[in-house]
């Protein structure tokens, strides 16, 4: 008699499959497969059972995600890695079992007759996951493969693994330093390794099997052997949990019924009001840009900030934008500001005279020093100089950048109260696009327009990003309209910038907001909905920063603080610059 048996691993990322069938007292692995499920694993199910005949098989489902989904019978994580280990005779000797997935890490501590003994557990930053690792090198514009073999005998740049804010910091900071990537990435590989190490050494053994996708990074696991040298990585990891699941239903005789595959219910999270009621509170401004004609004397100003960098071109006499650029850093802020360059070259048509050259943003003094420019401004003095040009009346500006949030009060165009996201990702521009992406597999051009078409937007917890990303992913588990999904995640950026950037500070009578994020127009209305209030969005709200700077250097200049200094945009593009581990750069104003 033969038997046969599908088993499914629906996890954080990804969904997995395992076909096996019992023949007489012979078992074979007839089929196995992993499939990433971007946010959506009832799509990958219901085409997964359309193209399979399943007639005559078990179907047995384990995961931490599919109690909300299918109607199936199902077995925990714990029995399904048992009924693995006792398949593939992992058995006769103590050892811990390390499942390193996308989400989070567990450490399953296994006896001599191969049952489970104990589950450790991490935290839930997201920091330590192979999620944020894959957006950490995608910020790098790295590959997976490119990143593993940078880190070949690179020694670690050492990154925070105390959250995940911290360690991007860490990361922006380092590459913004002149830091080669493969140092950078090798120092995440081995804060990912001590994540693990840290579970590890609260179980005995020293023999640990490693399952999981991180288990497929060689950098991450030759740091975890230099604590544990006797460690393994099996062929069968990524699909560890559904083989278990399989193996299971050879002894069951359990159908699944297509009419009734996936759970009708309802889910428990909070709903906002719909982001299209905040246009009306939001006011859009618009700014004149004009050519440039020969012998115009110019400034440049130059934001390089974490995730972009930009660039613009005023002319000193009306302060009108000439040209502009707005790109992505990918780690390397040289090259992205000589990018910069080449891009207001390109959009020039005559000769014209630069007297000036500002930097502001966290690339500002590198930037500066290939630049050979003195002219350095922090964001605060540059953003409030953009937001009082536009409307002298401003008093409190919200900015919420790629990786920064900002608060600044404004006393008579003078910033006099300043504050900034010091603890949690979850309130930046960077999060925004990268949790949709990742999650629900949306660019972020996209995220306003679907935004925007939300009845009942979900409000998800604003606390940290590994448990806003957790909760978007429970909510398209639990088959919630993708537009409300999205319409929440924006809230949550929002939210998150009110509760722990704002807090208690004054909101005045006139709010800008500006910064890249708000080129997606459902933040501002976000916003608006929260606060109850009127927000003007200035104009290129992501080139606010580059305008100020501009602004400010010809302030300077005019008051007699900072010296005239003609710059040529072919040197700019063409001039070498080498730098090793540490810089310094003086005799800029901050």
């Amino acid at each position: 008699m033969i038997k046969y048996s599908l088993g499914i691993c629906i996890g954080a990322s990804t969904i997995s499959f395992v076909k096996s069938k019992k023949e007489n007292d012979n078992i074979f692995i007839i089929e196995k497969s992993s499939i990433p499920h971007e946010g959506n694993p009832k799509s990958i199910l219901s085409n997964y059972f359309d193209e399979n005949d399943l007639n005559h098989y078990s179907v047995i489902a384990t995961g931490r995600k599919f109690k909300n989904l299918i109607n199936t019978e199902s077995i925990s994580e714990p029995e399904a890695i048992e009924e693995s280990i006792k398949y593939l005779k992992l058995i006769g000797k103590e050892y811990a079992l390390a499942s390193l997935g996308g989400e989070n890490f567990i450490v399953y501590c296994i006896d001599t007759k191969g049952n489970v003994t104990n589950v450790i557990t991490g935290n839930k930053c997201a920091s330590g996951t192979g999620e944020f690792f894959l957006q950490q090198i995608r910020r790098m514009d790295l590959s997976a493969g490119e990143a593993i073999e940078l880190t070949e005998h690179e020694n670690p740049y050492i990154v925070s693994g105390r959250c995940s804010v911290f360690c991007k910091s860490d990361c922006t900071h380092a590459l913004n330093k002149g830091i080669p990537k493969g140092k950078v990435v090798s120092g995440l590989s081995l804060m990912i390794a001590n994540k693990a190490i840290e579970l590890l050494t609260k179980q005995s053994s020293k023999k640990v099997i490693l399952l999981g996708g991180v288990s497929h990074n060689r950098s991450v696991v030759n740091f975890i052997k230099e604590k544990y040298p006797d460690i393994t990585v099996l062929k069968e990891s990524s699909y560890f949990e559904a083989l278990g699941a399989s193996l299971f239903g050879l002894n069951k005789n359990l159908k699944l019924n297509k009419n009734y595959l996936f759970k009708n219910h309802s889910h428990n999270f909070p709903i906002l009001e719909p982001l299209v009621n905040g246009k009306s509170k939001v006011i859009f401004k618009s700014m004149i840009r004009d050519k440039a004609i020969k012998g115009d004397v110019c400034i440049i100003g130059l934001d390089v900030g974490s995730t972009t960098t930009k660039a613009v071109l005023m002319r000193v006499e009306d302060d009108a934008l000439l040209a502009s650029e707005y790109l992505r850093t990918n780690g390397n802020p040289i090259q992205a500001s000589i990018d910069c360059y080449k891009k207001l070259k390109e959009q020039l048509n005559c000769e014209i005279e630069i007297i000036g050259l500002g930097t502001t943003g966290s690339g500002r003094h590198i930037a500066a020093l290939h630049a050979l420019t003195k002219g350095i401004v922090n964001e605060i003095i540059a953003h409030a100089v953009a937001s009082a040009y536009f409307d002298k009346d401003v008093d409190t500006i919200f900015e919420i950048g790629g990786q920064d949030a900002k608060y600044t009060h404004l006393t008579n165009g003078i910033a006099s109260d300043y504050a900034m996201n010091e603890a949690c990702s979850a309130g930046t521009g960077s999060f925004l696009e990268e949790a949709s992406k990742e999650t629900l597999n949306i660019y972020y051009k996209e995220i306003g327009d679907i935004a925007f078409k939300a009845k009942n937007p979900l409000n998800f917890n604003d606390q940290c990003a590994a448990f806003i990303s957790s909760d978007i992913k429970n909510a398209s588990h639990e088959g919630v309209l993708k537009e409300d999904i999205v319409a929440g995640l924006v809230y949550s950026i929002c939210m998150n910038y009110v509760n722990r950037v704002k807090g208690n500070r004054t909101v005045g009578k006139k709010v800008f907001m500006q910064g890249g994020v708000c080129y997606n127009k459902a933040v501002p209305c976000a916003m608006a909905n929260l606060i109850n209030k009127e927000i003007v969005v200035p104009p290129e709200p992501g080139l606010m920063g580059a305008f100020g700077v501009a602004l400010e250097i010809k302030n300077r200049i005019n008051l007699g603080l900072l010296d005239k200094q003609i710059f040529n945009l072919d040197n700019l593009i063409s001039r070498e610059f080498k730098y090793g581990n540490e810089f310094t750069c003086t005799g800029g104003f901050e």
